[in-house]
């Protein structure tokens, strides 16, 4: 799992470092991807697997679509006219997919020596589910609101105004 880790890491942190300095925002995304599954790789290996699962499915997955969605509603950009086909093109997709790859070798090399996870027990997802919705409700209710808001708010400012002025 020492192999695991490290290697996470570095991956996680290789993929942030290009998701800050990449000028597309849709190129920027592909690489936070793979920083939230580097980020769950480490997860992992400290022996966190229920909380490597939820950030994979709750941020590489769904708010990393929603991000995605935005970007493409807000069609913002010098080549916004030409649509999607560029970003469709396989350069974009060396990158992230050698980092994405990387991670698929460490884990399946972590998985096939079996080292036990280092850390405490597992936690039941009953018992992060008592949790979410008992004392910490609200706050996840609040988080719901404002991803709802920006959604909101990204749909507003994405969409197209009607022409004002003249006359006939």
């Amino acid at each position: 799992m020492t192999l695991l880790f490290y290697g996470a890491s570095a991956v996680a942190l290789a993929a942030t470092l290009l998701a800050i300095t990449r000028a597309h925002p849709v190129h920027a995304l592909l690489y936070l991807i793979v920083s939230l599954l580097g980020a769950a790789g480490v997860m992992l290996a400290l022996g966190a697997p229920f909380a490597a699962m939820l950030e994979i499915v709750v941020y590489a997955g769904a708010i990393m679509v929603l991000f995605v969605f935005v970007v493409m509603l807000l069609n913002l950009g010098p080549d916004a006219a030409r649509g999607e086909a560029p970003w469709l093109r396989p350069r974009y997709w060396i990158g992230p997919g050698l980092l994405a790859a990387a991670l698929l070798l460490q884990l399946l090399a972590a998985l096939w020596t079996l080292d036990a996870p280092a850390g405490g027990a597992e936690v039941a997802p009953k018992a992060v589910g008592v949790l979410l919705f008992g004392p910490y409700l609200l706050a996840v209710e609040l988080g719901s609101m404002l991803l709802l808001a920006g959604l909101v708010s990204a749909f507003h400012i994405g969409r197209a105004r009607p022409a004002r002025g003249g006359g006939a």
